[in-house]
């Protein structure tokens, strides 16, 4: 954390949590990012060519979508956060590489420190580079600790000490040391502690500028959470900005977001038509459409979308692990939707609608789908085990309550319903998946999820609180 004169304290160790949540990465090549500008259907009309997209034009769009990119990840994500990483030395030829490479420099700087006299000339470069890494922790204000930083670590004075074989490499070290205790965050307290105990000068060396590494991650991270608020308030702006910088330079960056909008207002307008044409309808009023409808329906169609053959939109490509997840929890939420309503129709309300009884079939179904989304799970095989696991519990509460509990033949069809979930046209299926497609367009209307919810559609109520959790298409909607 940068120094003030009067400020010694380290960092705010509440601001310099560690958080669980990695970050995603986001993809920066996408189909639309190209010089190739023949996906546009050409007007009859036109007789000028397509532009021709240099190479540093589209090295541009792609730097303008990557800080794009992390600057959306700072704002919506508060978990985000940068970790050290180093990389495998055994199984990462990379790391094999900087494993030799280094090892090869600190085998040569320990030789040169066991020279008679002593060779200090790798040693006075550590000190000038650990010297800079320092300075760059402190704020412009912070003159004292920076004179002594540069009067203690001044290269020409070590120099001359060396030639004079006057130099104390151990006291330049423990003075560095007591200098990023002082800069350091809590978290490294005991980095700090071991770097005190260690004797050898060269493993000094090497556990220094890894603590050094460490503490530029928390200078970084302490700095990202200090410019999320000003994100926040300017991250829609901000983007509208990058996006029209990426567009200048790639004329063709945005044909999927607005193929995406054109699919949107092909499908409205289909609803309208639809609706005009029922009886009693007047057939001579037009479709009204508004922005915030074609908008409503094209995040709804993300929720259908094939993230792995279909391209996202470009202007929601830094949500397009977000949207993905939220589509897999829809997918979820349907199949547990789909159990407790075919339990329900099969047992009754007698038994369904005892307390907590629906809590757990909701349970038993979420453990078992654990997965789900993944290419090796077995989905049928899953619903099966679900039926069998929900027959138990529904004949060990029925003895519980002194009722006969279900006969085969009632367990098997509620199996086979169960398993039936994942066949196309499956009639229970798709009136699940109807209901929460409305649910879902009444939750995009509302100006805050989290103070008012929408009456839930029967047969999802067992899996309404979760929606809360699927908040996250108002958030984007907020920024587009």
């Amino acid at each position: 954390m940068p120094l003030n004169d009067d400020q010694n304290s380290d960092f705010d160790s509440s601001r310099l949590s560690e958080s669980t949540a990695s970050s995603s990465d986001s993809e920066y090549s996408r189909q639309s990012f190209t010089s190739d500008s023949s996906s546009k259907p050409s007007s009859p009309a036109s007789t000028s060519p397509p532009k021709t997209v240099t190479f540093d034009e589209l090295m541009a769009a792609a730097r303008n979508l990557s800080n794009l990119t992390l600057a959306h990840e700072i704002a919506v994500n508060e978990n985000f956060h940068m970790e050290h990483v180093d990389l495998p030395q055994n199984s990462s030829l990379e790391g094999r590489v900087k494993q030799i490479v280094h090892k090869a420099f600190w085998d040569h700087l320990e030789s040169e420190l066991n020279e008679d006299p002593p060779e200090y000339h790798h040693a006075i470069k550590l000190f000038e580079e650990i010297k800079e890494t320092l300075l760059s922790f402190l704020t412009p204000g912070a003159n004292r600790i920076r004179n002594q930083i540069c009067e203690v670590l001044d290269a020409d004075l070590i120099r001359q000490q060396a030639e004079h074989d006057a130099v104390d490499i151990l006291g330049l070290a423990n003075y560095v040391i007591n200098t990023m205790g002082k800069l350091c965050a809590p978290i490294r307290d005991d980095d700090i502690k071991q770097l005190k105990a260690t004797v050898n000068i060269v493993e000094l060396f090497r556990q220094i500028f890894h603590v050094l590494d460490l503490m530029k991650m928390d200078m970084v991270n302490y700095t990202i959470q200090n410019i999320r608020p000003q994100l926040q308030r300017n991250l829609v702006d901000y983007e509208r900005t990058k996006f029209q910088e990426i567009l200048e330079e790639t004329p063709s960056a945005l044909d999927l977001t607005t193929e995406w909008i054109k699919e949107s207002i092909k499908d409205e307008l289909s609803v309208s038509c639809e609706t005009s044409s029922s009886p009693g309808a007047d057939g001579s009023s037009k479709p009204n459409l508004s922005p915030t409808l074609v908008l409503n329906n094209g995040y709804l169609k993300l929720l259908q979308w094939d993230y792995q053959k279909k391209a996202i939109p470009e202007t929601l490509i830094t949500d397009e692990v977000r949207l993905q997840k939220l589509k897999e929890k829809l997918n979820e939420l349907q199949i547990i939707a789909c159990v407790s309503l075919i339990t329900s129709n099969m047992v009754g309300t007698a038994i369904v609608g005892l307390p907590d009884f629906a809590d757990k079939l909701k349970r038993i179904s979420a453990v078992l789908l654990e997965g789900m989304n993944k290419e090796k799970f077995d989905l049928k095989e899953a619903l099966n085990t679900i039926g069998v696991q929900i027959c138990s519990e529904v004949n060990r509460s029925l003895s519980e309550r002194g009722f006969p509990t279900l006969n085969m033949e009632i367990q098997n069809s509620l199996v086979g319903q169960i398993c039936s979930i994942v066949e196309e046209e499956n009639p229970i299926s798709s009136l699940i998946d109807k209901r929460i497609q409305l649910y879902m367009k009444s939750l995009l209307t509302l100006p805050s999820i989290q103070k008012c919810m929408p009456v839930i559609p029967g047969g999802l109520a067992v899996i309404q609180e979760s929606f809360r959790n699927v908040s996250y298409l108002n958030k984007i909607e907020e920024q587009f």
